[in-house]
């Protein structure tokens, strides 16, 4: 008898030993886990007892949380919603958080570390515990003047400075209102995230940063820059410029954009088959170049690799194990290559600082409740692309494009602007994709303020397509509001 009762404390011990270890390893080691878990209501209801910190832009909240009288304390806004949603994402007790309001949560929910003494503090003066801010490194008026371009048409505009990596505009449309997302409704929220999500125009994809497409033309700024760095070419190097060309163990022909040779005895400069989007010439250097050194130099812009802003970023991709014949198409921005809107305005910014690529970044500073600064953003280089004097020299080369070839849409009075178009083939019977990329100012190597990537998806619905037609536009009214024009 009595063996058997220590028998059965002996396996008694052993049960509660297990849950000993188990709630240790629960509580301890997956405790950030089970928070962070969609529908955890005991964390909702936490968060909400407090007051969601603001995300600004200098002084002005574009979020901010304010007190209610139902179960949920506070209630999230924001203003004007659909304008800065690309950034600022939605804070949703039905569907979770997403852009900065997921990436920043703990500083803006009050949770992170850092604020520990700062909630002990506030609990002994009897005041409630607060969120801290999180500061955007966005421009207001380069902002409204990426989404006002836009006018609703589907696209993406991203808006980089050259010198440090900031986001200075972040703009996608259609967008959506993140009000509605982050009412206490959870009957209207389910309603209308259904209704977005089954919107064909996908108003809550980010395209700016994860919307992936072939960039076309543009991408000849990244063949003119593997082509200055091999040491063969320069600007006024001549290149083959027929009308059209045979591609390599292909029946395919590949033609100029205006059916014509781009220069006399079907010959060109670099800097002029650049002004005039020469595609026989762009293809040509890009045989002559080879895949791999084309795929080095797209890589050392940013294709090929992952960028958290802190959202994260979709690849841009140049492919591999390419033949010649798509060689020739991916130098012209075809074939599989595909960008995002951040990417080419990284090839642009890139250009625009003496060859030197700097990781985008959203958030330049977080705060405190008491709106003391936490922590500062500090710009880091992603690559030398370039050497600074073939980055000058291309640059320069940018600038023809705006003053005397297919660019001519984005001359802003007073300043030297430089800029690439492009017009990017789809699927058959889908109308092409509008490109512009722009730097300014372009007049000094590595002064440039802003750079700037424009793409309007399938020309964002208008029966003619073409980059300078549509997207220069854009591009030019943020640079100048970035400006100050």
């Amino acid at each position: 008898m009595i063996r058997s009762i220590r028998r059965l404390s002996f396996v008694v011990l052993l049960m509660f030993l297990a849950l000993l270890a188990n709630i240790t390893y629960v509580q301890y080691f997956q405790a950030a886990d089970v928070r962070a878990r969609a529908g955890n209501s005991r964390v909702i209801f936490e968060e909400y007892s407090r007051q969601r910190g603001p995300i600004l832009l200098g002084s002005t909240a574009i979020a901010s949380s304010i007190p209610t009288n139902d179960q949920l304390k506070y209630l999230r806004q924001y203003s004007n919603g659909p304008l800065y949603a690309p950034a600022t994402g939605y804070y949703s007790i039905v569907y979770g958080a997403t852009g900065i309001e997921r990436t920043e949560n703990s500083v803006l929910s009050g949770s992170d570390d850092r604020f520990f003494v700062d909630r002990v503090q506030q609990l002994f003066a009897g005041r409630g515990v607060k969120g801290g801010a999180v500061r955007l490194t966005l421009n207001p008026a380069a902002q409204k003047a990426a989404y006002a371009g836009l006018a609703g048409r589907t696209g993406a505009v991203v808006a980089i400075d050259p010198r440090t990596g900031a986001i200075l505009a972040l703009a996608s449309s259609p967008s959506f209102d993140p009000n509605v997302l982050s009412s206490h409704n959870p009957s209207a929220i389910r309603k209308a995230y259904d209704a977005y999500t089954a919107d064909p125009k996908q108003p809550l994809l980010n395209r700016p940063l994860v919307m992936t497409l072939p960039p076309g033309s543009t991408f000849k700024l990244v063949t003119a820059a593997a082509a200055l760095e091999s040491g063969r070419y320069t600007s006024t190097t001549v290149v083959p410029g027929p009308a059209a060309i045979k591609l390599p163990n292909s029946t395919r022909e590949l033609k100029n954009w205006t059916g014509s040779a781009c220069g006399p005895n079907d010959k060109t400069t670099l800097q002029d088959a650049l002004a005039v989007s020469c595609n026989t010439a762009f293809a040509s250097i890009g045989m002559d170049l080879g895949q791999d050194a084309l795929r080095e130099q797209a890589e050392k812009f940013g294709f090929n690799s992952s960028f958290q802003v802190p959202l994260r970023a979709a690849q841009s991709r140049f492919p591999a194990d390419l033949d010649p014949a798509q060689t020739a198409m991916a130098a012209i921005g075809q074939f599989d290559v595909t960008a995002t809107a951040l990417q080419m305005a990284m090839v642009g910014a890139g250009i625009g600082d003496n060859g030197q690529v700097m990781n985008p970044y959203l958030v330049s500073q977080t705060l405190s409740p008491e709106l003391e600064v936490l922590s500062n953003a500090e710009p880091t280089s992603f690559s030398q692309a370039m050497s600074p004097a073939n980055a000058a020299e291309l640059l320069s080369m940018m600038v023809s494009v705006v003053d005397q070839g297919t660019g001519s849409n984005a001359k802003i009075p007073g300043v030297v602007v430089g800029g690439k178009t492009g017009t990017a083939q789809t699927s058959p019977g889908k109308p092409p994709h509008a490109w512009f990329v722009g730097v300014a100012p372009a007049d000094v190597p590595g002064q440039a303020q802003v750079a700037v990537a424009v793409v309007l998806q399938n020309g964002g619905g208008a029966a003619e397509v073409s980059g300078n037609k549509l997207a220069a536009p854009i591009a030019k009214a943020v640079m100048e509001a970035v400006l100050g024009r």
